[in-house]
């Protein structure tokens, strides 16, 4: 597992997740001044200073359940409001999104195009607003700074992280499955055609060597796919031709979005609900990094009724509340709700928590918990 997967995986949902909140602020005809307004918050926050600061430590990735906790406050730090059910379809498409990407980069270096692809994006939503271009140009420095001195190997590694994180999700989406790039039972079809990856050439050869070096024979065999030569390799500066399209915004083209839950057989649903539900060894820890993160989200607070509104991610709210019901338990995450403000009750609450995760963990003192630093970390936002 790598430790420097996260702020790839969080920009590729943040980017996802922006593309199609503005897809369906458009749809639904909300006035642009607000939908800049929540464009804005939204953005402001997930580049927040302190919160990337966190993001981009050396860390283990966090359980989906986790992940989904960021980004559930992450879409609600403006006036907008989303329901359970169109949560869960937000966060369906975002993730779907991101492992259609992860699965069809030609070479794991890629994946860092993808992060520039959505980066590129998201400046261009802010072109407006230099205070939070100013906020994503320090990402883009970051990102240049930590990931393109890392290895091919390296990349391998947090490739191979992210397709782990993603394997268990096979959500049916309209978009993939009417471009014939997913099949009906949410898995992807991977290409046979199109350019190699850069610095690999067409199969279609293959060449023995001799002792020495020399080549001594060659043979030719069909490679039962239409491949062509490597395109240049995409730009890694600031600005710059990205070349590969994986991480543009596919909503670019208004058409309706739907999300279906794949034929999961009975067994490998019950095993996803179990493994969602047993005591994880590491739930303190990651319990204060998310906090940490939490801290670092200095959300908008809720808007007055007047002006505050609702996105719907379905055509009616008669859709809306039908997924809701027929979305399967196993399927629905879990959202942590983590308050990291100054309040008695929550506090009380948290130390209660931190008080069992203790007990499952270790029977140190708790005097020594690291809950205590989730609490004191807290008291002082």
């Amino acid at each position: 597992m790598s430790s420097r997967t996260l702020p790839l995986l969080f920009l590729g949902l943040g980017g996802e997740m922006l593309y199609i909140l503005d897809q369906r602020l458009r749809a639904q005809s909300i006035p642009p001044d607000k939908a800049r307004k929540v464009m804005n918050d939204i953005i402001t926050t997930m580049f927040n200073k302190k919160f990337l600061e966190e993001l981009f430590k050396p860390q283990e990735l966090y359980s989906k359940k986790a992940l989904r906790t960021v980004f559930d406050r992450l879409a609600h730090a403006s006036i907008m409001r989303l329901n359970q059910a169109s949560m869960d379809k937000l966060y369906d498409l975002m993730t779907m999104a991101c492992k259609y990407q992860v699965l069809l980069c030609p070479r794991p270096k890629d994946l860092l195009l993808v992060s520039f692809n959505h980066m590129d994006a998201i400046k261009d939503l802010v072109k407006e607003a230099p205070p939070i271009l100013s906020q994503v140009d320090d990402t883009y420095r970051q990102l240049i700074e930590i990931y393109t001195p890392l290895s091919s190997g390296e990349f391998q590694l947090i490739r191979q992280t992210l397709l782990i994180f993603f394997q268990d999700m096979h959500i049916r989406v309209s978009i993939f499955l009417k471009d014939k790039v997913q099949n009906s039972n949410g898995r992807f079809v991977l290409p046979t055609s199109g350019p190699v990856p850069h610095g690999t050439q067409v199969p279609s050869l293959i060449r023995l060597f001799r002792c020495n070096g020399e080549e001594s024979r060659r043979f030719q065999f069909q490679s039962g796919g239409t491949y062509s030569s490597a395109l240049r390799p995409g730009s890694l500066e600031m600005f710059g031709d990205r070349v590969i399209k994986l991480g543009t915004n596919m909503y670019s083209v208004s058409r309706p979005v739907e999300t279906h839950m794949s034929g999961t057989s009975k067994n490998s649903r019950c095993a996803m609900f179990q493994v969602n539900t047993t005591p994880n060894p590491l739930a303190k820890e990651e319990l204060n990094m998310l906090a940490r993160l939490m801290g670092g989200l200095e959300g908008q607070k809720p808007g007055s009724a007047d002006s505050g509104f609702r996105v719907n991610l379905f055509a009616t709210d008669e859709e809306e509340e039908e997924a809701l019901m027929s979305r399967p338990d196993e399927l629905s995450y879990g959202v942590l709700n983590i308050q990291a403000t100054k309040d008695q009750q929550s506090d009380a609450t948290l130390s209660r928590i931190m008080g069992e995760f203790s007990e499952q963990d270790d029977p140190a003192p708790r005097a020594c918990s690291k809950g205590d630093d989730l609490l004191a970390m807290m008291d002082m936002m």
